[in-house]
């Protein structure tokens, strides 16, 4: 790829910013890890939405932000979600932060 890039279209990749990768691993943009028929939210990105949610929930539990915040909080999360294959993690969040 290195090399049809460079000699034909005389293009360089950034070695520290240009990953090629076996095609079964995906290609990992934007919080999603992207696959040819499918999108999977991108594990870090997943720990760290739970992590805010948790936060937020205790939060709400001491009165530092209103129910109405913590739910624009939770329809954000899974507007997010709606863009991947997470149909299982949307469900386990509203089962678990919605009252």
């Amino acid at each position: 790829m290195g090399a049809f890039l460079s000699q034909r279209l005389a293009l360089e990749l950034h070695p520290e910013k240009v990953y090629i990768r076996p095609f079964h691993q995906g290609v990992d943009f934007l919080g999603y890890v992207i696959f040819p028929h499918y999108r999977l939210l991108r594990s870090r990105t997943r720990k760290r939405m739970v992590k805010k949610l948790r936060e937020r929930a205790e939060q709400r539990r001491l009165e530092v932000i209103t129910e109405y915040s913590f739910r624009q909080t939770l329809q954000s999360y899974l507007g997010v979600l709606s863009h991947a294959n997470t149909h299982k993690l949307g469900r386990d969040l509203k089962n678990r932060f919605w009252l």
